[in-house]
């Protein structure tokens, strides 16, 4: 087949309600775009407008790729990827390790996270090319992925609002078919009620599921990191995860932490890509790596960080739910489970819902046996539905023919 020539590029910003969620108190929604991802909560009677946008690369013969974002979608990774697409326009569109090393030094001064969409979509037009689906171009051999529930942060407004409702929703998902449960607690950091409830969510979900505990750095210190990871060491928990504010980032402090305590330490999610990442677990900062298709420089990267796991004979969790991300730990041997993010009882997680293929991440897309399947058509093997994006779109940006 002759070289696919990309032609043009188009994103696509558009807004979506969530019923039930809201931010906490004194959270500026005006000026970031829309509900910010990491800062929503249940809120009967509320909606969240979510901002997304959607990647579409073209070729002169006539290729397409597509990507949808799911929680890279902020305004910040938006404007990434508008300084990225332009340079797109006459570059070979399968030549993808070359464009992944010049979109990383492009964004070298940022966070990279507007790079991964843009990989994305080139990896779906590659498998619409030749008629293959992603998961088989990067050798796949798990045809369905035990998944885990993973929860919003912890509420005071009557969800989940105490070790009970935490304890109640894990049950829920054991009886639903889940193998493990994640828990994210409340943005107050108090060390302990997260331990109160690292305890007895044990407790209440018995020994035969897998417990891990997020705290999505909202400890204040590492002595809380520490208080809070013993609890994790008493009820055997799979791991600990971005436990204080250092931001996730700090190997030296998580060298400490992983001394004091017998829980594995899963880090590395607020560092992009590969060098940084070899950086943090050499430096003994954890003892699993984090990554993600969306967040490290597409799939692309995410493969890099896998391997360079593997070579170093240690775990790699992947962030998050996605067609992408399903192709992506269908060819990683050294992973444990797919998360099927942010779930509650009471309200639906804020994965927009552009799909017109069935395809889904929320809370009961799992079979009886807690299991996912991969997406085994062309490309990414998802079909779009460019009504509902077209319909709710806030911004239109073209490059090129």
């Amino acid at each position: 087949m002759s070289e696919s020539i990309i032609s043009r590029v188009e994103i696509v910003e558009f807004n979506f309600d969530v019923k039930n969620l809201g931010v906490p108190e004194g959270t500026d929604t005006e000026h970031s775009g829309g509900t910010p991802g990491g800062a929503i909560e249940y809120a009967p009677g509320q909606h969240a407008t979510m901002s997304r946008y959607a990647v579409v690369i073209e070729t002169a013969d006539g290729c397409r790729g597509e990507y949808v974002t799911h929680y890279v979608g902020t305004r910040s990774a938006l404007g990434q990827s508008l300084m990225l697409a332009p340079g797109l326009i006459g570059r070979d569109a399968e030549a993808r390790e070359g464009l992944y090393d010049d979109m990383k030094r492009e964004l070298r001064q940022y966070d990279h996270m507007g790079h991964g969409p843009i990989d994305i979509a080139l990896w779906d037009l590659a498998g619409k090319k030749y008629g293959t689906s992603v998961a088989k171009m990067l050798g796949g051999y798990r045809k369905r992925l035990p998944a885990y529930a993973s929860t919003y942060h912890g509420d005071r407004n009557g969800g989940l609002d105490s070790k009970e409702a935490f304890g109640d929703f894990a049950v829920q998902c054991r009886e639903m078919g889940y193998r493990a449960f994640k828990i994210h607690g409340w943005h107050e950091g108090d060390r302990r009620e997260e331990a109160e409830n690292v305890l007895h969510v044990r407790k209440a979900a018995g020994d035969g599921m897998d417990l891990m505990l997020d705290c999505a750095c909202e400890l204040r210190t590492l002595a809380d990191a520490i208080y809070v990871g013993r609890a994790c060491d008493e009820a055997g928990y799979l791991w600990y995860e971005d436990p204080f504010r250092d931001a996730g980032t700090s190997a030296h402090a998580h060298r400490i932490l992983r001394e004091k305590i017998v829980t594995p330490i899963l880090q590395t999610e607020h560092i992009r890509g590969v060098e940084p990442k070899a950086d943090f677990v050499i430096a003994g900062g954890t003892d699993f790596l984090r990554s993600d298709p969306e967040y490290d420089m597409g799939i692309t990267g995410a493969m890099k960080i896998a391997h360079l796991a593997e070579a170093l004979g240690i775990d790699c969790e992947v962030h998050a739910p996605g067609p992408a991300h399903r192709a992506v730990v269908s060819a990683m041997r050294n992973t444990n489970y797919y998360e099927i993010a942010l779930v509650h009882p009471d309200c639906p997680n804020s994965i927009p819902p552009v799909y017109a293929c069935g395809y889904s991440d929320k809370l009961e897309s799992i079979d009886a046996d807690g299991t996912v399947g991969v997406p085994d058509g062309p490309g990414l093997g998802v079909v779009y539905d460019w009504e509902f994006i077209n319909a709710r779109a806030t911004g239109r940006y073209v490059f090129g023919g």
